[in-house]
């Protein structure tokens, strides 16, 4: 049976507490330095006479607030506090292990240059874009709808990547390439275009930066084995842990937001797991 543990720290202490070559994948999804607060209010409606609703066949409902989940995402110096994280990170990896690095445009390329400078350059492997279509829309400049993962290998000649683990997706004009291609669907390029989590689906767990389960599934399948150590030490909602589980691996997630750790227990209330306060 797999393993998970959820340390409530702040993940440099634990980073320094870890031994060396530990974890044979590590996914980070850092704060993205956006100079805002991140929150995310959850709402239920009740029906109600005096609603502020109103539904189907005019029926009218009233909103109710459930709680406010979020973080100030603002730092005087970015690269500075992610700098220290990321050598531990170089640290704890196994010799065929990956980093996975998850931003947005404000400081991406800023990361990139630091990571070439831990990892070395021969080291990066591919940039994967993320790319959804939700939200508002700029009147002013081209709207941003996607977010860049580097994937970086510790050792560019010996890494895991299981081909066949990879999922499949439709051809974008299957008429091309004939009845058996299409069925079979085609493998992922480093474009991967897939939703944000459901603002109204069941995978929603109210943590206002989740990322869908399906893009970290993806990462944990194709560069990771059954039994594998995984690690996120900015966790969030635990996305990288409920992956993990799902697929027989062991996982060590750190936060020290308290909205996280809540989120958390209530995602892993069916799942075993080892709570720390470090």
């Amino acid at each position: 049976m797999s393993s998970l543990t959820v340390y409530f720290a702040d993940n440099l202490r634990v980073l320094e507490s870890l031994p060396a070559h530990c974890a044979d994948l590590i996914y980070i999804d850092p704060p993205f330095n956006t100079g805002k607060t991140q929150k995310r209010t959850r709402l239920r409606t009740v029906a109600a006479e005096d609603g502020d609703r109103v539904g189907f066949k005019g029926r009218t409902y009233r909103t109710v607030k459930l709680g406010t989940k979020g973080y100030a995402d603002k730092f005087d110096d970015f690269l500075d506090f992610i700098e220290q994280r990321l050598i531990h990170a170089h640290r704890i990896l196994k010799p065929h292990g990956s980093l996975f690095f998850h931003l947005d445009y404000r400081e991406i390329h800023y990361c990139k240059v630091l990571l070439d400078s831990i990892f070395g350059r021969d080291s990066f492997m591919n940039e994967i874009i993320w790319a959804y279509d939700y939200g508002g829309r700029s009147k002013r400049k081209w709207p941003a709808k996607h977010d860049t993962i580097l994937w970086y290998a510790r050792d560019p000649e010996n890494y895991t990547f299981n081909y066949e683990e990879m999922d499949r997706i439709p051809y974008m004009a299957p008429g091309l390439v004939g009845a058996e291609k299409a069925a079979r669907g085609k493998t992922p390029t480093d474009v991967w275009w897939h939703t944000i989590v459901s603002p109204n689906g069941r995978e929603k767990t109210g943590y206002a930066t989740q990322k869908p389960l399906g893009i970290i599934t993806r990462i944990v399948r194709v560069h990771s084995r059954p039994g594998d150590m995984l690690c996120d030490f900015f966790a969030g909602s635990g996305t990288l842990g409920e992956a993990a589980h799902a697929l027989g691996r062991d996982c060590i997630l750190v936060d020290n937001n308290r909205d996280a750790i809540e989120t958390m227990r209530e995602r892993f209330r069916d799942i075993p797991v080892n709570w720390v306060t470090h």
